[in-house]
């Protein structure tokens, strides 16, 4: 299917995706781990788009790296969508009042040893967002009607303690979508908008790229 026929569909399909993700029961994860989380903000223009972040290249954890705005619960958030929220306004300036959550994806370890929860947010058109420039080097969108084509340029193998981890990465303009931020943007349209793009198939036509295994599950601190 070509990108403009998948545009007018994902605009149509955007209330039932509403509808999929409010009664979506995502994959919780246990054990006494430091929790993050972070909002993934569709915004609602006439082919929507899902907005992502490039971290500063100066900072001390995941620089330069494409990624939703989100970051550490602190102990003043009273839950982990406040939390995502808070720190999407300390990022890029949205503003709580501007969000509508849709619904939460499954729970997933990142790298350095966290669980990190993604909210799914829908933001209207009209707001405008402000980098904050010692966290946040640029802010860009992508067409959701893009990503649903999987125009992947190469798959990543990912071992982690448990599973061999298929993982599309994508190339957005001059940034590269891969890794725990590809991984969350696959179970949104799978969920949202019943895309199949399996995270444990070997894909049949896309070159591989094995990164050195690490324990994604690490023990509690």
């Amino acid at each position: 299917m070509t990108l403009g026929s998948f545009c007018w569909k994902v605009s149509l399909m955007l209330q039932t995706a509403q509808q999929r993700l409010k009664g979506y029961r995502p994959t919780r994860l246990d054990g006494h781990y430091p929790r993050a989380a972070v909002l993934m903000p569709i915004i609602n223009h006439e082919t929507p788009t899902l907005l992502l972040t490039r971290r500063n290249a100066r900072l001390s954890s995941h620089a330069g790296q494409v990624a939703f705005p989100g970051g550490k619960l602190d102990e003043e958030d009273k839950s982990l969508e406040a939390c995502a929220l808070r720190e999407s306004f300390e990022e890029i300036g949205l503003p709580a009042g501007k969000v509508r959550l849709l619904g939460r994806l499954s729970e997933r370890f990142s790298a350095n040893g966290m669980i990190v929860t993604p909210f799914v947010g829908l933001i209207e058109p009209e707001v405008r967002f402000t980098p904050n420039p010692d966290e946040i080097d640029t802010i860009f969108e992508v067409e959701l009607a893009r990503l649903m084509t999987d125009p992947r340029q190469h798959t990543d193998v990912i071992h982690d303690d448990e599973t061999c981890w298929y993982v599309p990465s994508y190339t957005i303009l001059e940034h590269t979508l891969w890794g725990l931020s590809a991984m969350m943007v696959v179970e949104l349209l799978n969920v949202a908008f019943h895309v199949d793009i399996g995270l444990d198939r070997y894909p049949e036509t896309s070159t591989l790229r094995h990164l050195p295994p690490r324990p994604l599950r690490r023990r509690p601190s």
